[in-house]
């Protein structure tokens, strides 16, 4: 008797192949492992064959898309280095000083005053009980809801010589003019962080809050056994753990100063966006511009490399599943109302008082707000940002479903080039852009002018095209990470269970991951949505022609000194980022393993 591979029933028997088993028989009938393989067990072998060759599609799609994210930096690396017009010697000369001094500045002093105020912040309100201690909790994150350029736009108008702060020191002090008194200027770099960093600190507590309400408490409480103070355990056990989240936060803020435009240059501080911005638009100067760029880039990859760094080797990972409530310590008396006031003070600086200025105005000139210019730029901004957020939520699912069809680290690491498009500022983005859909209008318009003698104008750098496809790139991250941890809350079984029952890999998408993936798909488009309707630099350089959004809108009345009519936009886009900031505020609190709340 020949034997043969066998293979499994449904029930669990064995089942001997059909050549194999004829010879079981006593008189040449049949044995009783003779039965064929069936129908539906031959389909699914067809279909896991097809599969392999169906993944190298996955694999086509995720590097075409790293690709499409990675052709603004080639464009500007390539661009910066075979310009025939060499502006190197001007730029270190004149313009590179002053410009890399003030970046650098502007970033140290920003990163450390946030790192201070987040963790200090997270800190209290994850590990005391003081007097509003639940309310501030989720006021803390209210600047996030704010753009940055808005803020300086409102602490110029408090803080500035007409101001009511400097009139009210004239009249208490009985000065005449500015030279009888000092009072901390507003434009300078000094104001400028001050602006920055009550908008941008939530990065930090954000990730510092996430880091201490996942520490096991049985490590605090050992510290305290062997003789640390409440600060001491702070000090030298739970900051030490939170290093990674707290370099992460730092790197946010860090890229998100380097992004800026709106607010520096409002302030008066020259940084690269701003030298960026003033050497491609009013000098004209592309190939400057583009070498201005190549430097973001090389911060930005500066900003990651010391993030990297600061970070380190360190891993750290639970070791139980058992997770007890956090017990708070009571702070009463006059140091609960002093932990209060220090929790309540960044959230009136960074989100109450701008606001309060911004209603001041909406009110006292609600006659000339709603005009044509804001209705249009209202309808531009949802248009815009439906689009993007639309776009960006397709690719990343595309690209976090080739890597778990796959599993290849090809795919891995074209995803995580894919979304390092947040780390580009926006006006290195828009240069980006710009170069190689610039080209390629200028090919078709050469071609059709030769063959036709039609100009075809601006196909893609003209249009909304350009702007859709930066303003992706930069927010593809946001959707990507959404999207993965979506996916990851998806067993692998249900995958198998569907291909086991003959459905490709694009149908088990389709009707297995994108029912269960709603609420992730959800979560991403209001993010990017959001995010877009914030982006200033990125939408100012790549806007078409008499095409304005809300950040744009309130850009251009304020650059005109129409402050009061710049206000209902911008309460607009606040209004419109306060959903997204609280549902991430209850992600990050409830987080704790094994407990609902932190």
């Amino acid at each position: 008797m020949r034997w043969r591979c066998c293979r499994i029933k449904p029930d669990g028997s064995l089942a001997m192949p059909e050549a194999s088993l004829s010879a079981h028989g006593a008189n040449g009938a049949p044995g009783p492992w003779a039965d064929k393989p069936s129908g539906r067990w031959r389909h699914a072998i067809a279909r896991w064959r097809t599969s392999a060759l169906e993944q190298p599609y996955w694999t086509a799609i995720a590097l075409l898309l790293a690709a499409l994210i990675v052709l603004p930096v080639a464009a500007i690396v390539l661009l910066a280095v075979s310009s025939t017009n060499n502006e190197w010697p001007h730029l270190v000369s004149s313009v590179l000083p002053v410009t890399a001094w003030s970046t650098l500045l502007l970033v140290t002093g920003t990163a450390a005053v946030t790192l201070t105020i987040g963790t200090a912040t997270a800190w209290l309100v994850t590990m005391y009980r003081f007097p509003g201690r639940t309310l501030l909790d989720r006021l803390l994150v209210l600047p996030l809801a704010i753009p940055t350029y808005i803020v300086a736009y409102c602490y110029v108008e408090i803080l500035d010589y007409g101001g009511p702060v400097q009139s009210a020191v004239r009249a208490a002090g009985g000065y005449a003019g500015p030279r009888d008194y000092w009072f901390p200027d507003i434009r300078s770099p000094g104001g400028a962080i001050a602006v920055l960093s009550a908008v941008l600190y939530p990065y930090v507590y954000l990730t510092a809050r996430a880091s201490f309400v996942q520490q096991s408490m049985c490590v605090l409480e050992v510290a305290r056994t062997l003789g640390q103070t409440s600060l001491g355990a702070f000090w030298r056990v739970a900051l030490p753990l939170a290093r990674p989240a707290l370099a992460a936060g730092g790197a946010l803020v860090a890229m998100e100063v380097l992004n800026d435009l709106g607010a520096v240059q409002y302030l008066g501080v020259e940084t690269l966006s701003v030298s960026i911005y003033v050497t491609w638009l009013q000098r004209a100067n592309l190939a400057g511009a583009t070498q201005i760029a190549l430097l973001g880039l090389f911060a930005v990859a500066l900003v990651l490399i010391i993030e990297h760094a600061a970070r380190g080797d360190s891993r750290f990972h639970h070791t139980t599943g058992r997770y007890r409530a956090i017990p708070f310590q009571d702070i009463e008396g006059v140091w609960g109302y002093v932990a209060a006031f220090a929790c309540a003070l960044p959230v009136v600086m960074g989100f109450f008082l701008p606001v309060a200025v911004l209603l001041r105005h909406a009110f006292a000139h609600s006659g000339s707000a709603f005009d044509d210019g804001f209705v249009m730029a209202a309808l531009n901004s949802v248009l815009v940002a439906s689009v993007v957020a639309a776009v960006a939520v397709a690719l990343a699912l595309m690209l976090a479903y080739a890597a778990r069809v796959t599993g290849r680290g090809a795919v891995t690491a074209a995803n995580r080039v894919a979304g390092m498009g947040y780390a580009l500022p926006g006006t290195v983005l828009a240069i980006g852009v710009l170069i190689p859909f610039a080209a390629f209008d200028n090919w078709v318009d050469a071609i059709a002018r030769d063959r036709f003698s039609v100009s075809t104008g601006l196909i893609l750098s003209g249009t909304l095209v350009a702007l859709v496809f930066a303003l992706t790139t930069r927010f593809l991250t946001v959707a990507l990470g959404n999207i993965e941890a979506g996916f990851q809350k998806v067993s692998p079984n249900l995958d198998a269970a569907a291909r086991t029952l003959g459905e490709t890999p694009f149908r088990v998408l389709h009707r297995v991951h994108l029912p269960l993936l709603v609420p992730a798909m959800g979560a991403a488009g209001l993010l990017v949505f959001v995010d877009t309707m914030k982006e200033l630099p990125a939408t100012l350089l790549l806007r078409p022609f008499n095409f304005d959004t809300l950040a744009t809108h309130v850009y251009g009345l304020t650059a005109l000194e129409q402050f009061e009519r710049a206000a209902l936009g911008a309460l607009a886009i606040v209004a419109a980022g306060l959903v997204p900031v609280l549902v991430l505020h209850r992600t990050v609190a409830g987080s704790r393993p094994g407990s609902g709340s932190g």
